[in-house]
């Protein structure tokens, strides 16, 4: 039987589309199975690489602030004595959370010691200011105005931690935004080579963290939120909060809006750079402004004088050696 009798054969033709059939239904049916596993291998490979990228960028923040205070253990004596004193009723709340984000400080262990020092400085200072007026200090009062002088201090005491969290959240603040402007225009130069947001912000946090470590944290959080959070939204509303400054407030937003209605995230940072850059002339040229009145008074007390001794000092030997 030759090859054109093979071919023309009925039987045998039936026999191979049977096959041929066959071999493609079982294809069809495998293959999305072989392409779902596929998918999911590689969604498993792309969260295992973000795990490990998470974890070398918090450990690069940790080497880089000496201290690894991202997330501290409270103190065992301290966790104690708000517990027993009940102060999480009266002081975890929400603005004293937002408040000790702004000044750097997260976790549990910040917001326990805070607590500890709003009970125990009162007394402190008290106890202090009674040593003083008492013991060590000469002031001629009754000792029931000494001791009405004492609770004053004392209840100014109870101020001081809020006075040393504002402290902290100026500087870092003032550091923030003396580094900003030019973060954003990294961030735009970035965005416009085609690198994804949450890649230039890693990138930005990299470069900018030898000009202010506190704005490179704050981007280094703002990446691993980025790629670990299900509403990116999420991400640029917290970075505003942690920040509490009105112009990365405005950049949070700009971008939530670049992300909701699709326009180009490139053309939001320029505008918002070029926002920041002016506010940052502006409030030098306020400061300059400002520095002429302030140097009245230290030209009149320091410089005058002196100025008149340089003048009026040969004359006057002068006219004391001819009076003589």
């Amino acid at each position: 039987m030759d090859i054109v009798e093979i071919f023309t054969d009925p039987q045998i033709m039936a026999t191979a589309l049977a096959a041929i059939a066959t071999f493609v239904t079982v294809l069809t049916l495998a293959l999305p199975l072989l392409q779902t596993d596929r998918m999911g291998q590689r969604m498993k490979v792309m969260a295992t690489e973000r795990d490990k990228m998470r974890a070398a960028r918090v450990s690069e923040l940790q080497k880089d602030t000496g201290s690894g205070r991202l997330r501290q253990a409270p103190k065992g004596f301290m966790q104690q004595i708000v517990e027993r004193s009940n102060l999480r009723s009266t002081f975890e709340t929400e603005e004293i959370k937002n408040h000790l984000k702004m000044a750097g400080l997260r976790g549990q262990a910040p917001l326990v010691a805070y607590m500890f020092f709003r009970l125990i400085a009162p007394i402190i200072v008290l106890v202090l200011a009674l040593i003083y007026l008492f013991f060590v200090g000469t002031v001629s009062y009754p000792p029931i105005v000494k001791f009405g002088m004492a609770l004053g201090a004392g209840y100014a005491g109870f101020y001081l931690p809020n006075l040393f969290i504002s402290n902290l959240v100026s500087k870092r603040q003032q550091s923030i935004t003396q580094a900003f402007p030019d973060s954003l225009d990294m961030l735009l130069i970035c965005v416009q080579a085609g690198m994804s947001v949450e890649s230039a912000f890693g990138k930005v946090a990299k470069e900018v963290i030898s000009q202010s470590l506190e704005l490179a944290e704050e981007f280094s959080l703002t990446t691993a939120e980025l790629s670990y959070l299900s509403d990116r939204r999420m991400a640029f509303e917290n970075l505003g909060k942690r920040t509490g400054i009105p112009g990365i407030k405005s950049v949070a937003t700009a971008l939530i809006q670049a992300e909701r209605y699709g326009t180009p995230v490139g053309t939001a940072l320029r505008v918002m750079a070029k926002e920041n850059r002016d506010a940052r002339m502006s409030e030098a040229e306020k400061k300059a402004a400002a520095l002429p009145p302030k140097l009245t008074v230290p030209m009149i007390i320091f410089f005058l004088p002196v100025l008149f001794i340089v003048i009026l000092g040969p004359a006057i030997i002068q006219i004391t050696k001819m009076t003589k």
